[in-house]
C-alpha cells in the first residue's frame, strides 16, 4: 500500500483500457506476461430510471456483471487465480462449484494451457456443465450439493496432486473480486453508494469489495464512509441470514438447501465471519427472498431496464423490494444492486416465465 500510494495516481486509470487489469499494481501478479485474461471487468454501472419511478426511489444503480466473459463475476476471480497460479508454476487446478466458477476455471485454464478439474452438482445449470466440458475440463458430476463436490475435489487433489482454487482456500480469487469495489468507486467519481445489495452464497464478492474499500481509504482515494452491505439469500438456503439474526459470527451449515438460484445454494460459507462482520460494521442487514420473488424480479429487471439477470442476481431486486417495504431503506437511499451474472445461462429457469 505504501508503494501504491507513492506510485499510483488514480486519475491514470481513466487513460488505461477498461477491465480489471487496469488496476494491475493493486493485484497479485508481478509480471504482466503472466496475466491470463479474456477481457474481464470494466462492467457497466447503470442508472435504473424506470425502476426508480416504479419504486419511488431517488437512485437505483445496477452493476451488471453479466457482461463479463463466461457471463458472471466469477471471471474476475478466476482470471486472478489462474494468472497467479501460472506465475507460481502451477499447471493443474481443481474447484468444486455450484456452476459458474467451474465454467470460468475451465475457460481460463484453457486460455492459459493449464489443466482444470471441475466438480459440479448434477442439478447445476446445463449451461455450466457444457461450458466446462467444451473447454476441455475434467468434469465430474456429483450427486449432492457444492459441499459434497468440495469433499470429492479435495480428495482428488490429494490423490493426484491438484491445486485447490475453491473459495478462500487460496488468496487470489478474492483479489479479482475486489476490483468490483474499485470500479464502483471510480465510476462514481471516487465515492461509494449508500447501500450495496449483494446475493450471497460463498460471499467472496462482499469480502473482496470490503477489502477494496479499506485499501482505497488507506491510499487516500476515498474517505471512511462505507455503504450498508446487505446480504440477500434464498429462503431455501440462508445460513448467513440465520446467523445474522441470531447474533452469531459463524453460520451453521444449512440442511436440505434448495433454490432455483444455484449460485447462492451454498450451505456453508468459508468466509462466514468476514461477510457477517462487513454487514454489521456497515450497519447493513441480511434477509431472504423466495424463489417466486426471484422469478418476478427477473422479469421486472428485464422488462424495465433490459437487464436479463441470473436468478441470484435478481434476488437483489427482490430483496430491495422487501427492504423498502420494511422501511430499512428509505426512498432517498442511493442503492446499488450487484447483478452477479446473466440470465442467459439459466434457460431452464426462465422457461416458465
Amino acid at each position: 500500500m505504501d508503494a501504491a500510494r507513492r506510485e499510483v495516481d488514480p486519475a491514470a486509470f481513466a487513460r488505461r483500457p477498461r477491465g480489471m487489469w487496469r488496476y494491475f499494481e493493486l493485484l497479485p501478479v508481478r509480471d504482466e506476461a503472466n496475466v491470463v485474461t479474456l477481457g474481464e471487468g470494466g462492467t457497466p454501472l447503470l442508472r435504473a430510471p424506470r425502476l426508480e419511478r416504479a419504486h419511488d426511489a431517488r437512485a437505483i444503480l445496477i452493476k451488471d456483471e453479466g457482461v463479463n466473459p463466461t457471463g458472471t463475476f466469477k471471471a474476475r476471480g478466476m482470471s486472478a487465480a489462474v494468472s497467479r497460479a501460472k506465475e507460481l508454476g502451477l499447471t493443474r487446478l481443481t474447484v468444486p462449484t455450484a456452476g459458474n466458477a467451474g465454467g470460468a476455471l475451465a475457460l481460463y485454464c484453457a486460455r492459459a494451457g493449464m489443466e482444470a478439474h471441475v466438480f459440479m452438482p448434477a442439478d447445476a445449470p446445463e449451461a455450466n456443465k457444457m461450458e466446462a466440458a467444451i473447454a476441455g475440463a475434467n468434469l465430474v458430476i456429483v450427486n449432492g450439493l457444492i459441499s459434497d463436490a468440495g469433499r470429492l475435489s479435495r480428495e482428488r487433489a490429494a490423490e493426484i496432486g491438484l491445486f485447490d482454487v475453491s473459495t478462500l482456500r487460496e488468496p487470489y480469487r478474492v483479489e479479482g473480486k475486489k476490483t468490483m469495489g474499485y470500479e464502483i468507486a471510480e465510476d462514481l467519481g471516487w465515492r461509494l453508494p449508500e447501500a450495496i445489495v449483494y446475493p450471497t452464497g460463498g460471499g467472496t464478492g462482499i469480502v473482496g469489495m470490503w477489502k477494496a474499500f479499506d485499501e482505497m481509504e488507506r491510499l487516500g482515494w476515498i474517505g471512511p464512509e462505507r455503504p450498508m452491505m446487505i446480504i440477500v439469500q434464498a429462503e431455501g438456503c440462508a445460513p448467513l441470514v440465520r446467523a445474522f439474526e441470531n447474533g452469531a459470527r459463524h453460520a451453521e451449515p444449512w440442511e436440505g438447501a434448495s433454490t432455483i438460484a444455484s449460485g447462492i445454494r451454498v450451505p456453508s460459507a468459508v468466509a462466514d465471519y468476514l461477510i457477517l462482520d462487513a454487514a454489521r460494521e456497515s450497519n447493513g442487514t441480511a434477509l431472504t427472498v423466495t424463489d417466486a420473488e426471484i422469478l418476478a424480479a427477473m422479469r421486472e429487471l428485464a422488462e424495465t431496464e433490459g437487464v436479463w439477470a441470473a436468478p441470484e442476481a435478481a434476488a437483489t431486486l427482490a430483496g430491495y423490494r422487501k427492504l423498502r417495504a420494511s422501511g430499512f431503506l428509505a426512498p432517498e437511499t442511493e442503492t446499488l444492486l450487484l447483478c452477479t451474472g446473466s440470465g442467459q445461462k439459466y434457460m431452464e429457469v426462465v422457461a416458465p416465465l
